[in-house]
């Protein structure tokens, strides 16, 4: 687990807001605190869809691009938020992916999630990378690759950063 301080904010909004950036990760839950406080549970309520109905999401979480406008809509204006925070988690494939070399079978069927929590407070925005086993493991080696894996792809993206 790394925490990041960001540079730039306003090149990290531009790119988490009003770009497809981020758009690999899936929303759990997001807090924006402006006029009001609101609270986004990204997970997908099934029943809220037809059993056989077509385009029903297969998933548990919400992708980032789907609610991705709808934050944004929440955060533009003359004032900055209070504060905000979205708990990003990387999305299946790409977790699979991640953690495809023989290096991580061990912990690979634990590692049910591997999260991005972005903060922003005090006018500061900060990413605590995590993850959430369905187990325990001594192994901690797939922490590392992800924080690796954050920090590449931070770089990757033009977005400015320190370790905290």
């Amino acid at each position: 687990m790394i925490a990041i301080k960001i540079k730039s904010t306003k090149n990290f909004m531009a790119k988490l807001l009003a770009s497809e950036v981020f758009d690999a990760f899936l929303l759990d839950s997001a807090e924006i605190a402006v006029a009001n406080t609101y609270t986004i549970d990204g997970h997908i309520n099934k029943e809220f869809y037809g059993e056989d109905e077509e385009g029903a999401p297969t998933g548990t979480l919400t992708p980032w691009s789907e609610v991705r406008q709808r934050c944004f809509d929440l955060i533009k204006g003359k004032r900055t938020p209070l504060s905000f925070k979205f708990l990003l988690c990387l999305n299946s494939d790409k977790k699979d992916e991640l953690l495809s070399s023989e290096e991580y079978s061990e912990v690979r069927s634990l590692v049910s999630s591997l999260v991005m929590i972005i903060k922003f407070m005090d006018g500061a925005i900060t990413i605590t990378t995590g993850a959430a086993l369905s187990g325990f493991s001594m192994d901690k080696s797939y922490e590392k690759l992800w924080d690796n894996y954050v920090t590449a792809f931070l770089d990757s993206s033009n977005i400015e950063f320190e370790e905290l």
